[in-house]
């Protein structure tokens, strides 16, 4: 198929047939893998999505080690959560369930679907574009599952733990909906991971000449801002050391995006001395 479109020049019209097919391959791995997650809520709630509900779950047990070893005794140590979850709509658990698997079935095949978009780009690419981008989908996949799972372990856990245990008076219980809860682990984890692909964006950006290291780093101080204001629309709570946990590492995904820039802008200079 895709030597035959590198064949002949295709239409608009034969460009969005193309491009139909490869989204609907995409859309039925997808929907498999959805299915799959569907078949195992055991899975999929009890050990991931209320994972960090469990003063046992691994971040817990780290920042508690971390404690004792900084000589802080139990007092990082998660003991308990001041929360009870709970369901107020009789259609609430179903369409969670729909909607968590769908989601968890795009995480899973989000390689699948950048490997479709790729086979789609590709014929329209010169023998030393698709060099240069050769291993598009396993850079873009890395960074993608880096950001979920940084977040699952490490920015959701905090949140949790911080509004969920925060109380502004011992007369109010915490009885928080289980929509609140997952949209938040959910919405959370998936922005992370898609903010994560920021290198994949700044070489293409560079490659067709929008973006330049200069630029990058004379805006340095305000990509900072960008990247704080980023960081506190990702987190939903407004405990500042989880909104600094995201930051951090998006500053340094901004800073290999400069070196990025840079090799992209090197390769184009060896290109025109030869």
């Amino acid at each position: 198929f895709a030597t035959r479109m590198e064949k002949k020049e295709m239409s608009f019209l034969e460009h969005l047939e193309a491009l139909r097919w490869h989204l609907v391959r995409s859309v039925i791995v997808i929907a498999v893998l959805a299915v799959v997650c569907f078949i195992f809520p055991e899975i999929l709630f009890d050990k991931i999505i209320f994972g960090p509900t469990d003063q046992h779950f691994l971040t817990y047990k780290a920042l508690c080690r971390f404690s004792h070893w900084i000589g802080k005794g139990d007092e990082l140590c998660i003991t308990s959560f001041d929360f009870s979850l709970k369901n107020i709509l009789i259609s609430g658990q179903f369409i969670t369930h729909m909607w968590i698997s769908f989601l968890a079935g795009l995480i899973l095949g989000f390689p699948y679907l950048l490997w479709e978009l790729w086979r789609f780009v590709r014929p329209a690419l010169h023998p030393n574009e698709k060099k240069a981008i050769r291993g598009f989908v396993f850079y873009a996949s890395g960074l993608f599952f880096t950001g979920v799972l940084f977040s699952y372990f490490i920015v959701a856990p905090l949140t949790i733990m911080f509004l969920g245990n925060y109380r502004v008076s011992e007369k109010v219980e915490n009885e928080i909906t289980m929509d609140s809860y997952i949209s938040t682990i959910s919405n959370l984890t998936f922005a992370t991971g898609l903010v994560f692909e920021l290198p994949i964006l700044i070489y293409f950006l560079t490659t067709i000449g929008l973006m330049t290291a200069a630029f990058m780093r004379k805006y340095r101080r305000h990509a900072l801002v960008v990247i704080l204001i980023v960081a506190a629309f990702i987190t939903p709570s407004p405990d500042i050391s989880s909104q600094i946990m995201v930051a951090i590492p998006l500053y340094g995904l901004y800073e290999i995006s400069i070196f990025v820039a840079k090799f992209v802008e090197r390769r184009k200079l060896q290109k025109t001395a030869n």
